[in-house]
């Protein structure tokens, strides 16, 4: 019998497990600092890009971070009743719902500015290795190369 002919389909040969495990450790590295802001990771990550953006659409958002509107409403609904940004139809669009970070979304931006060196120090990775990896990750999503600098 050969069994080097299932060996693709050994856990070991496969790209998608150590990707997948990765992001559930680097996000557990997430977790302590996320807790004392009262925020998940996915609702942390949207802050990140509210408070670059400042206000997007529903569409917009979900491109940005890879997420589809059955996972997005529910955690924006969430996250306006908390306080953290405003959820309004468009006047130009009614079919666009348009997100926009509120003061007290905008106020917890100081209390979060450490996480990203807290959670890169949690790594163990130097920058060198850091900024490959980053490159790396989004060669796979198809995305421009923008390392951090």
């Amino acid at each position: 019998m050969d069994n080097h002919k299932y060996d693709a389909l050994k856990i070991e040969n496969q790209l998608c497990f150590p990707l997948y495990a990765c992001s559930r450790e680097i996000i557990k590295q997430y977790t302590p600092f996320l807790d004392e802001l009262h925020l998940t990771y996915t609702q942390y990550i949207t802050m990140l890009v509210l408070w670059e953006k400042r206000s997007l659409t529903t569409k917009e958002l979900g491109n940005i971070l890879y997420l589809d509107s059955g996972t997005l409403t529910p955690l924006l609904k969430k996250m306006e009743a908390g306080g953290l940004l405003t959820r309004m139809r468009s006047r130009e669009d009614e079919r666009n719902l348009v997100i926009t970070i509120t003061e007290a979304g905008e106020a917890l931006k100081e209390r979060a500015v450490d996480i990203p060196q807290k959670v890169m120090a949690c790594t163990k990775l130097d920058r060198e290795d850091a900024e490959t990896l980053y490159r790396i990750l989004y060669k796979i999503l198809g995305q421009k190369n923008k390392v951090q600098a």
